[in-house]
């Protein structure tokens, strides 16, 4: 008799996760994870935050609460898609989850049956690909280019049959590219047109450094569902993401949030909102903006200087990553090997690849590292890369 369930058996670790315990020494250089600078968690305004809660709401905070989150928190996403992007969506129509990523295994639960056509990005966001096979579907894949998914290759995958389509439109994970205002829209009327449900994933949106604000998927596509996160604005520990659906879709999911969990950690909610009103938000990711540009600007300015002309990478207007794709004769992996011997990490592009490929491709974080830092593991790697091509 099998102990672990069947389902279990074509889940992928986390391959970052994985590298992670091999970068844990304080020495090693890491674009691995996709980590926020430390630096910019506002660590003071949530200590007042926390005191504030425990002081005037503490048997409330303490308290089991309701499955969809706390209300004012809800009411604060509401205003802010307002606000920010032109969105009317209201309060009722948001679900708090534990980060994004438990809004990605309720999707999965109450969306996806055994053997359900899914489209993914190729590359494609990693915890998605984790997230979704649990439940078994048949993954399908198409190409992003410069200015998003490729509008024919979106057409004919779409012709076979799909029943969703998970994308990262701002500044993408891993690739770092961003979808144009032109391919949302022509991606949404196709995705309509063929009643596929559109899963947008945003948790880098408010991270624009360069460049003008691209009006979301959403705005062309009424029944189209979005996650948003804190976890890159606020701090990752909190834990504290949130999903937008249709009516029918969200009532599901809301009976799988109290199947899996009850409600999201209602003192972190609490905390959150009060720092929220206490501070302006605004003010605090604009410094987020400013160190992430200069972070970029130097991961991107040393791989112009040290890395081959033939290695090719993506130039991010925000967000946090860089994609990279090497001549097709270098292996990522070769690459690994040579390079964490030099005490510099990064993740191999092939995991991002939901049907396989990506052998010559990897991603760079240059969120965590200061820019001498970067300057020094860039300049390891574009050595290591010469070495293994000669």
């Amino acid at each position: 008799m099998r102990i672990i369930a069947d389902r279990m058996k074509n889940v992928p670790k986390s391959f970052i996760r994985e590298i992670l315990k091999v970068t844990e020494s304080s020495h090693v250089i890491s674009f691995a994870g996709g980590l926020p600078n430390p630096e910019t968690f506002p660590i003071k305004e949530l200590e007042k935050a926390c005191v504030g809660v425990l002081e005037n709401d503490g048997k409330k905070a303490l308290q089991y609460a309701a499955t969809e989150g706390y209300y004012k928190l809800r009411e604060f996403i509401s205003a802010r898609y307002r606000e920010k992007q032109g969105l009317e969506i209201p309060p009722e129509s948001i679900l708090i989850t534990t980060g994004s990523q438990q809004a990605l295994d309720l999707i999965g639960k109450v969306l996806i049956n055994r053997g359900d056509r899914v489209l993914m990005e190729e590359p494609g966001y990693l915890g998605a690909i984790q997230a979704f096979s649990v439940f078994e579907p048949h993954f399908k894949s198409v190409r992003l280019n410069d200015d998003g998914v490729d509008i024919p290759a979106l057409k004919k995958a779409c012709a076979g049959g799909v029943k969703l389509f998970y994308c990262v439109p701002n500044f993408h994970n891993p690739s770092g590219i961003t979808y144009s205002d032109n391919v949302r829209r022509e991606a949404s009327k196709i995705l309509s047109q063929k009643n596929v449900i559109t899963i947008e994933d945003n948790p880098y949106g408010e991270l624009r450094f360069m460049g003008e604000n691209i009006p979301p998927m959403r705005k062309y596509n009424d029944a189209s569902i979005l996650l948003g996160s804190f976890s890159k604005v606020a701090a990752p520990g909190l834990r504290l993401g949130w999903i937008s659906a249709p009516p029918e879709i969200m009532d599901a999911l809301n009976t799988a949030k109290q199947a899996a969990d009850l409600h999201t950690n209602s003192f972190s909610q609490r905390v959150l909102y009060r720092y929220l009103t206490e501070n302006s938000i605004d003010a605090h990711i604009e410094s987020i903006k400013k160190i992430y540009k200069i972070q970029r600007d130097a991961m991107v300015g040393a791989m112009g200087r040290y890395f081959p002309a033939e290695v090719l990478f993506t130039k991010p207007e925000g967000g946090m990553f860089v994609w990279v794709t090497l001549p097709k004769k270098l292996d990522t992996m070769r690459l690994f090997n040579a390079v964490i011997k030099k005490d510099v990490a990064f993740v191999p592009g092939k995991p991002f690849y939901a049907n396989g490929g990506g052998d010559n491709t990897l991603r760079l974080n240059y969120s965590a590292c200061p820019p001498d830092v970067i300057e020094e593991g860039i300049k390891r790697i574009g050595e290591t890369i010469k070495e293994l091509l000669a």
